[in-house]
C-alpha cells in the first residue's frame, strides 16, 4: 500500500494490552505494545504508542501531516457491556410491553437448572408510550405526546441523557418513533437509539434488546473515539492557510470484519470490534501457512474469543453477547 511518506498505523486496544503497528514512510513494519491503562504515564495508549514511533513524549502534540491512517480495534465496548459500564439508560417502549425485553423468548439455556440467574439488564428506567400501530401501520392510538414529555421531562431532570425508543411495528412504521426522538431532542437527550434507524427488523425482542445496547454503549465508545480523534485528526493548517489534503484517516474495525469511519461507529457495531480483528487477522495468517480449515482461541486479559474458520468468514444476524440479544451483523464469536 502506498503511504505518500508518512506513518499507517494499525492499532488493537485490549483491555489490559494494546498492540500498536506501525509501518513507517520507508515501508518497514515495527511493533509497540503498551498496557492499556496507565494513567500516571499517559491518558491513552493508542495515542501513547503512536507518540513513541514518532520520538514524542506523552504531552506532545501529535503531528498528523506525519499520519496518513489510522486503522484500529477496540474492546472499549465489548468491555463496558462485559462489566455493565455503560452510560445509564432510559427505555422508551409501547405502554402494556414495559416488561417484553425483560421476559424476552423466554429461553432456558439449563431447562433443569434450580436457580435461574438472568442477566442484568441494560436500562435502568422504562417509560410507557401511550400509542399502538397494527402490523399494517394502522392507527390504533395516536402517540400522546404531552404525556410522553412529561415523563421524558422527569427522566432528564433524574440526570438520564440516553434513551431508547422502542415502538411497535415502527421497523415499517416509525413516524410514532420519529416523534418520540423529537421530543427527546428538545430536552437535551445526548444520546437517542431509535429501533427502526439502528435494527429494522421485525421480531420485536432482538429489535428492542439491539435498540438499548446502542443506547447503552454509544456514548461511552463516542467518547472514546473522540478522544482518540481529537489528537490525530484536527484540521491541517499550513502557513495561516487551511491544508488541502484530507484529515489523517481514522478507522474502527466493526463486529462484522470490516471497518467504518470514525464519525460513523456506534456502539451496535463496535461489541467484537477487538475480537473481529483477530478473526480477521487469524484466518490470512493461516492462509499464507497453507491452512484453510483452522480454529481460533483468543485469551485476552477480559474475555476469550473462540471461532473457527473454513475458508470464508461466518457470519450471523442474531446472536447473545454478555447476555445482550444483537441483532446486526457481526461474526460468529463465541
Amino acid at each position: 500500500m502506498p503511504n505518500h511518506g508518512a506513518w499507517q498505523f494499525w492499532i488493537d486496544r485490549g483491555g489490559t494490552f494494546t498492540d500498536v503497528i506501525g509501518k513507517a514512510p520507508d515501508g518497514c513494519l515495527h511493533a509497540k505494545k503498551v498496557l492499556s491503562v496507565n494513567p500516571t504515564a499517559y491518558d491513552d495508549a493508542a495515542l501513547e504508542g503512536i507518540r513513541q514511533f514518532l520520538g514524542l513524549k506523552s504531552t506532545d502534540a501529535i503531528p498528523t501531516d506525519q499520519i496518513a491512517s489510522v486503522k484500529m480495534g477496540t474492546t472499549v465496548a465489548t468491555n463496558a457491556l462485559l462489566e455493565r459500564k455503560g452510560t445509564p439508560t432510559v427505555l422508551v417502549i409501547t405502554a402494556g410491553q414495559e416488561d417484553h425485553l425483560e421476559i424476552g423468548y423466554q429461553s432456558r439455556p439449563d431447562i433443569f437448572a434450580r436457580r435461574i440467574i438472568k442477566p442484568d439488564l441494560l436500562y435502568d428506567h422504562v417509560i410507557p408510550a401511550h400509542e399502538r400501530l397494527l402490523a399494517d401501520g394502522t392507527v390504533l392510538k395516536p402517540l400522546d405526546v404531552d404525556r410522553l414529555h412529561a415523563d421524558l421531562l422527569s427522566a432528564a431532570s433524574n440526570g438520564f441523557t440516553a434513551c431508547a425508543i422502542v415502538f411497535m411495528h415502527a421497523y415499517a412504521f416509525p413516524a410514532h418513533e420519529q416523534k418520540a426522538t423529537d421530543i427527546a431532542k428538545s430536552l437535551g437527550f445526548t444520546q437517542i437509539s431509535i429501533s427502526h434507524e439502528v435494527s429494522p427488523l421485525i421480531r420485536f425482542v432482538g429489535r428492542g434488546d439491539t435498540t438499548v445496547a446502542d443506547a447503552y454503549l454509544s456514548p461511552v465508545l463516542r467518547n472514546y473515539v473522540s478522544g482518540i480523534a481529537n489528537e490525530i485528526t484536527p484540521t491541517l493548517k499550513r502557513e495561516g492557510h487551511l491544508a488541502e489534503t484530507a484529515p489523517t484517516r481514522l478507522q474502527f474495525m466493526t463486529s462484522a470484519g470490516g471497518l467504518k469511519a470514525a464519525e460513523k461507529f456506534e456502539g451496535r457495531d463496535a461489541v467484537l470490534s477487538g475480537p473481529a480483528g483477530g478473526i480477521v487477522g487469524m484466518a490470512e495468517a493461516a492462509r499464507e501457512a497453507g491452512f484453510d480449515r483452522v480454529i481460533g482461541f483468543d485469551m485476552g486479559g477480559t474475555s476469550t474469543d473462540v471461532s473457527h474458520f473454513s475458508g470464508d468468514f461466518e457470519r450471523t444476524l442474531e446472536t447473545v453477547v454478555a447476555g445482550v440479544r444483537l441483532r446486526v451483523p457481526m461474526l460468529d464469536i463465541h
